[in-house]
């Protein structure tokens, strides 16, 4: 009999583990980002800083458990011709996968559709923080989707190697 009640307690608790487990991955430290605090920006062929861009209809997630959580989604009324002539493309855009709440984001579509030349990444902003770069997919009807990436200096850091030459200086706490 007492066999039966630890069998019953060891099972409660790893069921009640897994689900706060899940909570904690799925929905736990994200907020959304008002649209009055977006920061949409591409980074300028001609001066290579992050210059601010129109947009609309502005849907964001971030946490600040990790600086890869960033997701947004919104639409930009500029043509994906003048951003292709004015702006740095992304040549290693590849989206990271969203939580399936944040539903407007599908990393699996948006990576096809930049292999395939339906949409096409751009930089919207280098080192957003150490390492991490922000990405931009914008398709030719204006929608646009952000995520954020490790760059090629964060690649070498995070791996715990000295930064290459023509990488800025990592900050403390990745050393």
């Amino acid at each position: 009999m007492i066999a039966k009640i630890w069998i019953i307690f060891i099972m409660l608790t790893a069921l009640i583990a897994g689900a706060a487990l899940y909570y904690l991955q799925v929905y736990a430290y994200y907020v959304e980002i008002a649209p009055q605090d977006a920061n949409v920006q591409l980074v300028s062929l001609t001066s290579g800083d992050a210059e601010p861009i129109a947009f609309g209809n502005f849907k964001a997630i971030d946490s600040d458990s990790s600086p890869l959580r960033y997701r947004a989604c919104y639409d930009m009324p500029a043509s994906l011709a003048m951003l292709t002539e004015t702006y740095q493309i992304a040549d290693d855009a590849e989206p990271r996968v969203a939580p399936g709440w944040f539903d407007c984001f599908d990393a699996n579509q948006i990576g096809d559709d930049i292999q395939a030349g339906v949409a096409v990444g751009f930089v919207g902003q280098n080192d957003v923080k150490y390492g991490i770069d922000r990405i931009v997919a914008v398709y030719p009807d204006g929608r646009a989707y952000a995520w954020h990436q490790i760059n090629a200096c964060g690649e070498v850091v995070f791996d715990g190697n000295p930064a290459p030459e023509g990488c800025p200086t990592p900050p403390e706490s990745t050393r």
